[in-house]
Formats: C-alpha cells, sequence, structure tokens
C-alpha cells in the first residue's frame, strides 16, 4: 500500500465528521501538536501531519476522551496507559520512516501508535498480549478506515517471525534487556526503538549494520514492563491428591 492511501484511510473518519460540521478535536491535535511535538523539537513533517489526523481521542475510554491532547500518559484499562504524546512522537521519529517499510511494533495496547504508523510505512504487523486489547484495538483501526495493520495476539518477546525481516520495529512495553528474537527480525539497515530497563529505564535505538548492531540510549522513560505470558495465564487449580 502506497503512503498517500494508508494516510487516507486514516483520514476517512475525519472527513465524515468534516461532512457533519467539523471535527470539534482538531483544534486540539493542532495545539497539541504546536506546543508539545514541534515545539519540542520533532521535525519529521509526515508525522506531524499524521498526528493531526490520527483522532487520538478515539483510542481512549469515553472517560477519558477529554484529556486525550494533554501531555501525560492516559490509562486504557487492563493496567495498561497510552503514552504521552511526546514520547509517541519522539519514538516513532527514531525509526525515520519513509512510506514504504515494514514495520513491527510490539505493545498494539488502544492501537494509536499502530495508527500513526500505518500513516508512515507501508505495512504494520502489531502484536499485543492480552486478547482483549488486541481485538478492540483491532475492530478500532478497522473502523477508521485503516487497513494496511496487522494485530496479533500472541507473545511480543517472540515478535512476528514468519513475516520478518522488518525495516523498523518499535516496542512500547519494557523488557529487563533486549529480547534477542527481535534482534533477529530487524533488517540489516533497520532500527529498532525499545524502552529497557525495570525501575530505571532507558529507551535505546539499535541500528543493524552488515557487521552486528549499533546501540545508543537517547531518553529516559518509564513504561509498564513486557509482559510475561505466565503472567497473564489463569491460576491453575491444585491438583487433587488421590486416595488410596
Amino acid at each position: 500500500m502506497s503512503p498517500r492511501r494508508a494516510a487516507c484511510g486514516v483520514a476517512a473518519l475525519l472527513a465524515l465528521a468534516a461532512c457533519r460540521g467539523g471535527d470539534p478535536m482538531q483544534r486540539a491535535r493542532d495545539e497539541m501538536v504546536d506546543k508539545q511535538i514541534a515545539g519540542r523539537g520533532v521535525r519529521d513533517a509526515r508525522l506531524l501531519a499524521a498526528m493531526r489526523r490520527v483522532p487520538r481521542h478515539l483510542f481512549l475510554p469515553p472517560s477519558e476522551a477529554a484529556r486525550a491532547y494533554e501531555d501525560r500518559t492516559i490509562p486504557i484499562g487492563d493496567g495498561q496507559s497510552i503514552s504521552q504524546p511526546y514520547v509517541a512522537a519522539f519514538m516513532t521519529e527514531q525509526l525515520r520512516l519513509t512510506g514504504g517499510e515494514k514495520v513491527l511494533e510490539i505493545g498494539t495496547g488502544s492501537g494509536y501508535e499502530a495508527a500513526l504508523l500505518a500513516a508512515l510505512a507501508g505495512k504494520v504487523y502489531s502484536v499485543e498480549i492480552r486478547p482483549e486489547l488486541a481485538k478492540s484495538a483491532e475492530e478500532r483501526l478497522r473502523t477508521l478506515g485503516v487497513s494496511n495493520v496487522e494485530v496479533r495476539a500472541a507473545d511480543g518477546y517472540q515478535g512476528w517471525p514468519e513475516a520478518a525481516p522488518f525495516d523498523g520495529i518499535i516496542v512500547t512495553a519494557a523488557p529487563e534487556r533486549i529480547p534477542p528474537p527481535l534482534l533477529s527480525q530487524l533488517a540489516v539497515g533497520g532500527r529498532m526503538v525499545i524502552p529497557v530497563g525495570g525501575f530505571y529505564q532507558e529507551l535505546k535505538v539499535i541500528e543493524r549494520t552488515p557487521d552486528g548492531y549499533l546501540e545508543r540510549s537517547v531518553l529516559p522513560v518509564r513504561f509498564v514492563p513486557l509482559a510475561n505470558p505466565s503472567e497473564l495465564a489463569p491460576p491453575r487449580a491444585p491438583a487433587t491428591p488421590t486416595v488410596r
């Protein structure tokens, strides 16, 4: 899919809103981009345009929608949250997308970051370990007309091997260490953006070269931990003792 078609898909609902008298959140989105994003150094023109289009408030619970464009993280349920707009923009800019790339996202959440990536890349694969979140994000993206994102409910630590290699990988939850499966799925010349650590976390940018990997820390951050599948499994009933 071309970048133009991807961007048009994301804008479909906004076009409908315009026909009904305009999007009441457009001014708030513009102020968010001007003050929080461009005002703090993000320069990618395509990314700034996407953030002006994608309706962030539709990716939040109705009770939180009024605060969608504030400079803060916002809970989305199930112990998860959507990153503050600047952090989402900063991380996305580090991928240096030009329009035709294949991108892997770990941690779909509400689907907001996937919608941004869809407007900037050719194809997006997004993995969410919580099936309920994966399903609701997939439905939300479909409603918005985003057709170049595939969502899978699976263990993000393992990536999406059969779709690899990826030109970009973005991880929106923090592992203690960089997952080797994700490193192996990064294409030569590709970039991965990932928060790493426990209580203290650093956002890292990793570039794969023909000779290996280049890693640098770019920003102190605080993300929810990258979930382990065993932590989400329902507790097993204790075994019944055998009476002889």
